[in-house]
């Protein structure tokens, strides 16, 4: 048997306060009194703009016995729940239905009145490295320069996850990723040396998005693409009309691994119809290197991942032959 009912309503605060859903608005219009326990919870300054009158601090909100008495002849409750959930009243309530002294209790319905959006977490991201700068004597007097050596680190080790197959790892790695792009952002907004030059975190994903969209024609506009290697071609034209490089090696980075780099340039020469010629013989091991490495691009092989593949068969190798060598020692 019930009398009256008890809603309890959750929000997110990844959501603009105020967008609640039309059956929170509708609980809440429709409600015979509102709690809440945080007088600072930020949905409250629209709730009044929009009419509702909320109690906060009332005894009900930490007694479930007088909650229950407090929707006696079929009213209803509702309590904006805190960041929390309100675990102390919810607690409260299951141990009254649960010792059988009620002879009546409210019907209880948990109202989420809002969701996270995909992507939410992400939010959570940004606040919490905004913290750290803040306050960690670390992080708060790195630079970009600081930080160049971690990028190339965690994005190795990224490699390395999705090589091995490992997918708890790749998750870690992935994250680890994600933390230099906000860190970078953070620094680049807060740069006193450049400061008409400052961007931050959503400028640097306006900036991505704006790219995606340019150069999906085919996805975004009325472009026709049936193949990968059509997409490829419209992605080569897009990129080509926004950079308007002098030469097909313009942007392709010196620092990368030697193979990786070989290959890159090998590709833009063969995609773009060049019949460049290799360096001579005399060059050595360098030619010979560059020569497989075209190779493998032209054969539509990665030479830098087809070598750490090879290298991590000869490390199984040399520890096979470490254990042989030696019984009992691990390697």
């Amino acid at each position: 048997m019930t009398d009256g009912r008890i809603v309890l309503l959750t929000t997110t605060d990844r959501v603009a306060p105020g967008l609640l859903s039309f059956a929170a608005w509708d609980a809440l219009r429709g409600a015979d009194r509102v709690l809440c326990r945080d007088a600072a919870h930020p949905q409250l300054p629209y709730l009044a703009d929009a009419g509702v009158s909320v109690e906060t601090g009332a005894p009900e909100l930490t007694d479930a016995p007088a909650l229950v008495a407090a929707c006696a002849g079929g009213r209803t409750v509702v309590v904006i729940a805190a960041a929390d959930g309100e675990p102390l009243l919810t607690g409260g309530l299951a141990a009254l239905a649960g010792s059988g002294r009620a002879a009546a209790l409210p019907e209880l319905e948990l109202l989420p009145g809002s969701y996270d959006l995909p992507g939410a977490r992400l939010i959570d991201l940004v606040q919490v490295m905004d913290r750290i700068r803040a306050t960690c004597p670390w992080a708060s007097t790195r630079t970009a320069r600081d930080l160049a050596r971690y990028g190339l680190e965690e994005m190795y080790e990224l490699v390395e996850a999705i090589e091995a197959g490992d997918r708890t790892e790749l998750r870690e790695e992935l994250g680890d990723v994600l933390l230099q792009v906000v860190f970078h952002a953070a620094i680049a907004r807060d740069d006193p040396e450049a400061p008409d030059e400052a961007f931050d975190i959503d400028d640097v994903a306006a900036a991505i998005v704006a790219k995606l969209i340019r150069r999906h024609p085919h996805v975004f506009g009325g472009e026709r693409a049936e193949t990968a290697d059509d997409v490829k071609a419209l992605w080569l034209r897009e990129k080509a009309a926004e950079k308007r490089r002098e030469s097909v090696t313009d942007g392709v980075p010196l620092g990368q691994p030697g193979l990786a780099l070989a290959a890159k340039l090998a590709a833009r020469a063969r995609t773009a119809g060049l019949d460049a010629a290799l360096p001579g013989p005399a060059d050595g091991f360098g030619h010979r290197l560059l020569a497989l490495a075209a190779e493998a691009e032209a054969a539509g092989v990665d030479p830098e991942t087809a070598l750490r593949g090879a290298a991590r068969a000869y490390r199984d190798a040399i520890r096979a032959a470490e254990t042989g060598a030696a019984p009992g020692r691990t390697a």
